[in-house]
Formats: C-alpha cells, sequence, structure tokens
C-alpha cells in the first residue's frame, strides 16, 4: 500500500454459510480524507468496516489499515483506529464521565492522561453539564456525541463510522456533522457508511458507492453526477391520484427512467429548460393540473436511482415496519 494512504484493501471477499456478504471489494482511503461508502442494505458496508476493524476475518483477500495487516497486525491496528457503530455502544448506568473513563482503561492508556482527556472531549461535545448524570438519562443525540467521543479516547489517526447519525433529529445530525468535519481539519481519517446521501455530499471528499459485495463506482460526489449526466425535471402533480398518469404521460421526455415520490415525478432530461414547456403541455393534454415544477442539478439519489435501480429512500433502515415503498422505477 502507498504511504499516503490510511486504508487500502484489495479482494475483500467475506461468506457467511451460503452468504456472501463481500465479493471482491477493493476499497483505499488517502490519508487526512473522508471517504464515503454507500450502498443498500446488505451490500457489505458494515461487513467492510468490521472487517478494516479487525472484528471479523476475511474469507479471502488482504486489508491494510495505517500500514498494518488486519489479521496479522490486529492489536497494532486496533490501536491507531476510533470506531463509532450504528448503535451508541456506551454503558446506561455509568455517567459520561465514567464512560470515557472505562474506555481509557481498556485502551490502558495512563489515569491522568484520561483524566484530562475526558474533560477535553467532555467540552468538545458540549457534555460537560451532563457528565456526571446516567447515560440512560441522556438524549440520543447525547449519547451518540458520547459514544464518538469515547472512540476518540485514544487520539486515533483513523476513525471508522458506521452510520453514526442513525435516528438522530435533524439538528443532532447537523451537531454531529461539524465534529466529523472538525475532526478532519485536525488531520483525522475518515471512513463513514450512511444512508443519508445528502451526509455523503456534505462530509466525504470521495464517495465509494458498493452493491452485492462489489464497488460499482468511485469518485467525487460532482463526478459521480456529471456520470449520469443532464438536468432533471421535478414535477409535483395538484391530484396524488394522478402521478401514476403524469409518469406515463412523461415517459418520452424521461427516457423512461423516472421515479415517484409521494405526488412527485422525476426524471433525467436534455435540453435544459426548453424541455419545461414540452413537459407542461403534455400533462395539460391530459388535464394533469401541476402544483409544482422545477429544473435542477442530478443529486446523489439521482446517482443512486442510477446505479443500483431503486431510490436511496427505499433502504432507510429505521422505516417502520409494514410502511410501503414510496421510489417506483418506472421500467
Amino acid at each position: 500500500m502507498a504511504k499516503e494512504d490510511a486504508v487500502h484493501a484489495e479482494g475483500l471477499v467475506k461468506e457467511f454459510g451460503d452468504v456472501k456478504a463481500l465479493d471482491g471489494l477493493d476499497l483505499v482511503v488517502p490519508r487526512g480524507k473522508v471517504v464515503g461508502l454507500l450502498g443498500p442494505n446488505g451490500s457489505g458496508k458494515t461487513t467492510t468496516v468490521r472487517i478494516l476493524a479487525t472484528l471479523l476475518k476475511p474469507t479471502k483477500g488482504v486489508a491494510y489499515v495505517n500500514g498494518f495487516n488486519v489479521e496479522k497486525q490486529s492489536d497494532q491496528v486496533r490501536h491507531s483506529i476510533g470506531l463509532t457503530g450504528q448503535y451508541a455502544a456506551v454503558d446506561e448506568f455509568l455517567t459520561g464521565r465514567e464512560n470515557l473513563r472505562m474506555f481509557g482503561d481498556l485502551y490502558h492508556l495512563a489515569p491522568t492522561y484520561v483524566k484530562d482527556r475526558s474533560e477535553e472531549l467532555l467540552e468538545w461535545f458540549d457534555l460537560s453539564e451532563a457528565a456526571d448524570r446516567p447515560a440512560k438519562t441522556y438524549s440520543g443525540g447525547m449519547r451518540r456525541r458520547l459514544d464518538l467521543a469515547s472512540s476518540l479516547i485514544a487520539k486515533p489517526s483513523i476513525l471508522f463510522l458506521d452510520e453514526p447519525t442513525t435516528g438522530l433529529d435533524p439538528r443532532s445530525r447537523l451537531g454531529l456533522w461539524g465534529v466529523i468535519e472538525s475532526l478532519v481539519a485536525e488531520g483525522t481519517t475518515v471512513l463513514l457508511t450512511t444512508q443519508y446521501l445528502d451526509e455523503a455530499d456534505k462530509l466525504a471528499d470521495d464517495i465509494v458507492v458498493i452493491d452485492h459485495g462489489r464497488v460499482i463506482a468511485h469518485g467525487s460526489a460532482e463526478a459521480l453526477k456529471d456520470q449520469i449526466g443532464g438536468d432533471r425535471i421535478e414535477v409535483r402533480v395538484a391530484d396524488i391520484d394522478r402521478v401514476r398518469d403524469a409518469q406515463l404521460v412523461l415517459g418520452p421526455v424521461f427516457g423512461g427512467e423516472s421515479l415517484i415520490t409521494e405526488s412527485l415525478v422525476s426524471g433525467p432530461v436534455s435540453g435544459g429548460s426548453t424541455v419545461l414547456v414540452d413537459v407542461v403541455r403534455l400533462l395539460d393534454s391530459q388535464n394533469i393540473a401541476i402544483a409544482d415544477l422545477a429544473l435542477r442539478r442530478p443529486t446523489l439519489d439521482d446517482v443512486f436511482l442510477s446505479l443500483t435501480g431503486h431510490s436511496a429512500e427505499d433502504e432507510t433502515m429505521d422505516k417502520p415496519a409494514g410502511r410501503s415503498k414510496k421510489g417506483r422505477k418506472q421500467s
């Protein structure tokens, strides 16, 4: 691996019985950068992180973290990384301060260092006032901040964040984004898996899209958007019962590649603003009233749709059971 790479993996395969979670995955994370790992649920994102964090052994392939082989030098890897999983790994019966000191003990750090570092992290994550309260009294956002603070107790140079903002309210998400940006500004390398495409768009210098355990796309957010090309039109119909009719009418404009979300129909177009006139005429010919009409640049959700065949919204993990999918791709 190159010295400038914090993470370098080649041909990773992970099999669980007959299930192949990873199928020859390659991954490079440059030092001091944020790489976003995107993909549908079950695509292999968490499996990848667990292998890199030495929590799982690959069936085949090789991976290096901070120059150390994840299988042969697992102790060195663990001492150079921080890990925050999908759910806050804090002891609810310990206080915030006690949680941080517990993690310091697990890293075998000097008590005086742990004490000073804990106070620093409590202040940085705005937890000082709640430091002596049991973690079970914390809100979801506070637990997430404490979990992230715990992963930083040893000042790791590489941080693995596996869907760190899942289930958080928008304000808490924005707060964690600010913390991640501050860490990167100080030189920390971050591998981020996320189900929120706006999160990857905001934080990641580079994005790797995986599906069925393989990398299917790689590049900056803007480069990936450019790959699918052109602009997109979004049409919100006044009568939600006619949204399917609108999708069928606009099929020729979108080239058969459109998506329905509630009363909104969207799809790729060429020709710029002149296409707006065609859209209005087509819908008017079928007496379909328009509530809103917009022309915009592609988003990462459009990229996700183009690459995987469905919207990322269909893959949201915290969607209530029994709720029907909103996104429907026209074939």
